[in-house]
């Protein structure tokens, strides 16, 4: 029996096909879905076959009030993490998006740093390589 794996996180953003067409360019991932959801709202599924995120905005979306908040809140979203095999040439397209990179570090048993995109949701990325 192998474990469990890990299928697709679902969140919330104000624009979700904009949201999926940079994540689509950034890690040259594929919308697997899209189409009316829950609440009357939108949701793109983008991703690999294997995992995807679900990027949900309903009629009452709003902005994030406080990012910072979140590690202080129960169920607060703190950061989306993705493994790629080249950081430094995603680190360039992070860029090249007009996002910041930020808390660089190296780390047994890889390499990482994290941005956040212009809905303050905080990404992630490390390499293991």
């Amino acid at each position: 029996m192998s474990p469990a794996q890990l299928e697709h996180i679902n969140f919330t953003v104000p624009d979700p096909h904009a949201t999926a067409a940079w994540l689509c360019t950034l890690f040259d991932w594929q919308i697997r879905w899209s189409g009316n959801a829950i609440h009357g709202g939108q949701t793109v599924h983008v991703g690999s076959d294997d995992s995807y995120l679900a990027i949900y905005s309903g009629p009452g979306a709003g902005p994030k009030t406080n990012p910072a908040a979140s590690y202080d809140q129960v169920a607060g979203l703190n950061h989306i993490g993705i493994v790629v095999d080249d950081l430094d040439a995603i680190e360039k397209k992070v860029k090249a998006l007009g996002f910041t990179p930020k808390s660089h570090a190296d780390y047994a048993p890889g390499r990482r740093f994290y941005f956040d995109d212009s809905d303050g949701i905080e990404y992630e990325v490390v390499s293991y390589r």
